[in-house]
């Protein structure tokens, strides 16, 4: 009997939830096939079997959350395609059930032993088994929406509400109970996705473990676009990638974080791991959440190679492509809230990094030239939000100033390598 364990997926992830099972107890798989689908914080994972055989048992079920290492079920090993699986308490097929009973056709009364178990040859999920028994409940009689005809466990739950007492929900959410008095107009309710739960999950820890804080700035964007609409075309022809903002940003980034190395660190315990390294992480939005793929060795990459990287990472977050690779081990990250027309934010940290730079839209304001003279100029707020137990104000507004100096005058940049 071969286990099925979920496997070490990556040094910061620590469990899943199962999506679905793409085989069922009795089905035939062959080595290398694919079982299931694992949904991570990250990524989703398809787990695929290491032993051909059948698939005996399977103890957790779509929607339950598992540990990297845990066991989730179980193949008999070397049986062939056209081989049945052993008969069993919690599974037998319904072949099998008529075959017992022409073997013995002069048996006229059922027992209740009989009976019940027939009863427990009802298809049933463990958790599914495990909530029924304590509850009382005969699996037989408890209807499911299931294809396959088996009973999950919101099967039962949903039998059982009927017969429960509101009470007790009433005093565990007492929140709730406003929202209940208006479930005559129309609701929708809707799970979250296992990404989602993480996000918030590490967003509400990011705000406890770290002293954040947030400061500002803003950049006139005139020389940037004026250099990008002079190069842009001659830019795509060599290069055959468009020269958008991301990449001036980038740059930018890397020599502050050259300047001002604290913010290209993390804290480890009592020690302070200053990275010699600048993997750049960019937020991009994604249909089940904000993900931020990894730029590596930015600072030694080109214009074009930053935008072509950028490009293919961001199309793979949008598609659901990404590798658990293309998420670890960012230093700093970089967020552009401008996109959907923000125009200040105080982006909240990705931990374990110390720092992250907010961008936001560009927008014609009136700036004074000198005492006599304004201008409307194409402006833009940056924000830096920084861990104050390791980045001292000094050195955030540094850093923020050296960004400006070099987007204001973006030949800096070429010069900066």
């Amino acid at each position: 009997m071969a286990e099925i364990k979920v496997p070490e997926l990556a040094e910061s992830i620590s469990e899943g939830t199962i999506a679905q099972w793409l085989k069922q107890p009795g089905d035939y798989v062959e080595q290398g096939e694919y079982l299931l689908e694992l949904e991570t914080d990250k990524v989703n994972v398809e787990l695929t079997a290491e032993e051909s055989g059948v698939l005996q048992e399977v103890l957790k079920d779509s929607g339950d959350t598992v540990q990297v290492g845990e066991i989730i079920g179980t193949i008999s090993e070397g049986a062939g395609e056209s081989s049945a699986p052993a008969p069993t308490e919690k599974a037998e097929s319904k072949e099998s059930v008529k075959e017992e009973k022409q073997a013995e056709p002069a048996a006229q009364e059922v027992s209740e032993e009989a009976q019940s178990e027939a009863k427990s040859r009802t298809i049933a999920s463990p958790s599914a088994r495990k909530l029924a028994r304590e509850k009382g409940i005969d699996l037989s009689q408890v209807p499911t929406g299931d294809p396959l005809g088996r009973v999950r466990k919101q099967d039962v739950e949903a039998y059982e509400k009927p017969a429960s007492k509101p009470a007790p929900q009433q005093k565990q959410q007492p929140q709730a109970q406003k929202a209940q008095q208006s479930f005559d107009k129309p609701v929708e309710v809707q799970k979250m996705s296992r990404r989602r739960q993480t996000i918030a999950k590490r967003l509400v820890e990011v705000q406890q473990t770290s002293a954040m804080l947030t400061t500002f700035n803003e950049v006139d964007m005139t020389a940037v676009m004026n250099l990008r609409k002079r190069r842009k075309d001659q830019f795509f022809e060599q290069n055959e990638v468009k020269l958008g903002f991301m990449s001036f940003f980038t740059k930018a980034v890397v020599a502050a974080l050259k300047k001002y190395p604290l913010l290209n660190a993390e804290i480890q315990g009592d020690e302070l791991i200053v990275k010699k390294f600048y993997d750049i992480g960019i937020a991009v939005a994604a249909d089940e959440g904000l993900v931020v793929p990894v730029v590596r060795d930015a600072d030694r990459l080109t214009f074009a190679g930053i935008e072509k990287e950028i490009g293919e990472l961001a199309k793979k977050a949008r598609n659901n492509k990404l590798t658990l690779s293309e998420l670890q081990g960012g230093s700093f990250t970089i967020t552009n809230g401008g996109t959907f027309g923000s125009l200040m934010s105080t982006p909240i940290l990705n931990s374990p990094q110390v720092g992250i730079l907010g961008m936001h839209k560009i927008q014609l304001r009136p700036v004074a030239i000198d005492e006599e003279r304004f201008e409307n100029r194409p402006m833009m707020y940056i924000a830096l939000s920084y861990d104050h137990r390791i980045v001292d104000g000094k050195e955030a507004v540094g850093f923020l100033v050296t960004i400006k100096n070099l987007l204001e005058d973006p030949e800096q940049l070429l010069l900066e390598g």
